[in-house]
């Protein structure tokens, strides 16, 4: 069985979906790996490297494959140059592509979404989400404490003594927890908040502050470990209570996000308006609609002394690490897809089942169908 690796055609995506590394293990185990030559040149792994792990580096090989991995869904031009049959997996942004969807059933290809992995134990190893959201994190902090025309931490000096920055992180996901810990080991004091009240824990744990806002609520934890949705009314408090929190910080890094939803809106204009001049507000919910209502996604807004960061494709702008792990996700995957070098799909797997978005012509994930208004299969 053949797995190809096509050179990222997104722009400004510099990950790659298989690794050196990686790519070595795959041929150990009986698998055949072909890259399209330059495909992980943008992460600094040359095709010799490639050639070296056992690859096959080879002009038009990317999108020749039993299985194509990738790591930006494909454009319909590659959707056209897949082969009946083969299987696609990769961050496919289902929920909002329905273009794309529609193209992959026609083709008859059976599209995996590494967005749709089910948050359970056993996939863990799986999880892209995770492991991207962990350099986004991280990636957030530094954008925030390079902005910010202060300090982050605290100074002693024959001049004077520099207060440290306060920083609010929203949202204590993966990518939350990550910015929260980074933050931190730069100095910071930093809170965190969420509105599931399990996470405090984790929170403090990172020597941060859980910052307590009184919705009228005991928890907001839906299944899966996500927040639910909060109401309206629940939602307006939650604003306006955070405004009062948010006008004493520097930095705001927000978080949070409702998978194949709009990103929540949690910092009004009001709020922004309130911070200390020369503050910075690191929105990483911006490709989705922005937690800041002055949010503009792949933008810089300067509003009220304030910048409002509205970062995208965080991941790419840290290649190295961002593809060493989505790799191991996707060897992971792979390992559980296949035996004995050859394809093993079992769509009664609550991982393969949940991940599956088109098969034999049909769009079968009920969460797609809906989002995209297609009709029952």
């Amino acid at each position: 069985m053949r797995i190809s690796v096509p050179k990222e055609s997104a722009a400004s995506e510099r990950r790659v979906a298989l690794t050196p590394e990686v790519v070595e293990r795959l041929v150990r185990s009986g698998l055949e790996v072909a890259i399209e030559p330059g495909a992980g040149l943008g992460s600094h792994h040359s095709d010799e490297q490639y050639r070296e792990a056992g690859a096959k580096v080879e002009a038009g090989a990317g999108l020749s494959g039993d299985v194509v991995v990738k790591v930006q869904p494909p454009s319909l031009d590659e959707v056209g140059q897949l082969r009946e049959g083969a299987v696609l997996i990769g961050f496919l942004q289902p929920f909002t592509s329905p273009e794309l969807v529609r193209a992959l059933a026609q083709a008859r290809v059976t599209a995996l979404a590494m967005e749709a992995i089910p948050r359970i134990t056993r996939a863990q190893t799986m999880d892209a989400l995770s492991s991207q959201a962990t350099v986004a994190g991280y990636q957030a902090a530094l954008i925030a404490a390079r902005e910010l025309p202060r300090f982050f931490p605290m100074l002693t000096t024959a001049a004077g003594t520099i207060r440290p920055a306060k920083v609010l992180v929203l949202g204590a996901g993966v990518a939350g927890l990550q910015a929260i810990a980074t933050a931190r080991r730069l100095g910071a004091i930093v809170f965190g908040y969420d509105v599931r009240a399990a996470v405090r824990e984790q929170i403090e744990s990172l020597g941060a502050r859980f910052l307590e806002i009184d919705l009228g609520i005991e928890d907001a934890e839906a299944q899966g470990g996500y927040a639910r949705p909060l109401t309206e009314e629940e939602q307006q408090r939650q604003r306006e209570l955070l405004a009062d929190a948010i006008a004493g910080m520097d930095a705001v890094i927000s978080t949070a996000a409702v998978p194949g939803r709009r990103a929540p809106l949690l910092i009004i204009e009001d709020a922004v308006r309130r911070m200390p001049a020369g503050s910075v507000i690191v929105d990483l919910a911006a490709e989705t609609g922005g937690n800041c209502e002055l949010t503009k996604a792949g933008e810089t807004v300067e509003a009220h002394d304030v910048k409002v960061i509205g970062p995208v494709n965080l991941p790419s702008a840290m290649p190295d690490h961002a593809s060493q792990l989505y790799a191991r996700n996707i060897q992971a995957l792979l390992e559980l897809v296949t035996e004995e070098g050859k394809l093993a799909l079992d769509f009664d797997d609550e991982i393969v089942r949940s991940a599956c978005i088109t098969r034999d012509g049909e769009i079968v994930h009920e969460g797609v169908r809906q989002a995209i208004g297609a009709p029952a299969s």
